[in-house]
């Protein structure tokens, strides 16, 4: 048997991870008398679980796109193209995170996870519609070049719907909305600086893949006899 002290800590309005900080930063310099310990307990905990699940979720959700796009592009290399387009997400998120003074808890996660989907598909685009102007007889720059002009106007549509219906809800005005502020924040950081970043990106390497392929195409050409 021994004598709890329970101590309550009701947030207003502050960000939970945030909160959970400031307390182990205050228990971790208390000098506690002998056989006296302390426990933080309460939804921090199962946050910091559900944050581990989310983390893991995020990499599986990654690897299971990979598949889904290896088995119908029928290529190890083009998925991997189309995924380049996350870090300058990731960048993003983690930016916009920072100007806000936001923290990176479970709803800035499960931002980082939709603004995942949204960034893959502008990314499909691109990829997808280069490779039906190469067998078109295109080459590789020509077609590249036409598919960022022509895709550039769904990519953008698609992306400022996105930002535009999430503005709402990063501004947090209302009460209670302050816990889903940093899902649309992650969402709006990591889309903007994706979309301006995978125009540019994408292609290029795009361009050093499968440039390769195409200069080893016209060297084999050359050496055939007429």
């Amino acid at each position: 048997m021994q004598r709890v002290i329970d101590i309550y800590v009701m947030p207003s309005g502050e960000a939970l991870g945030a909160i959970n900080r400031e307390v182990n930063d205050i228990v971790s310099h208390l000098k506690l008398p002998e056989n006296t310990r302390v426990d933080v307990l309460g939804s921090v905990v199962g946050m910091q679980e559900s944050f581990k699940r989310f983390s893991i979720g995020l990499v599986l959700a990654i690897v299971l796109v990979y598949l889904i796009l290896m088995a119908q592009f029928t290529s190890f290399i083009d998925p991997l193209i189309i995924l380049v387009a996350i870090p300058p997400g990731l960048a993003g998120v983690v930016l916009i995170l920072f100007l806000t003074h936001s923290t990176f808890n479970i709803m800035s996660l499960m931002g980082v996870i939709m603004m995942t989907g949204i960034v893959v598909s502008n990314s499909i685009l691109i990829v997808e519609f280069a490779r039906q102007l190469r067998k078109e007889d295109f080459t590789l720059q020509e077609a590249l070049v036409r598919a960022c002009k022509i895709r550039l106007r769904p990519i953008l549509m698609t992306s400022l719907a996105t930002l535009l219906g999430m503005l709402p809800m990063a501004l947090g005005v209302e009460t209670g909305s302050e816990q889903y502020a940093s899902l649309a924040r992650a969402v709006i950081g990591g889309l903007a600086v994706s979309v301006v970043v995978t125009v540019f990106l994408v292609p290029a390497v795009y361009l050093m893949v499968h440039g390769k392929d195409t200069g080893k195409k016209n060297e084999n050409e050359e050496e055939q006899p007429a």
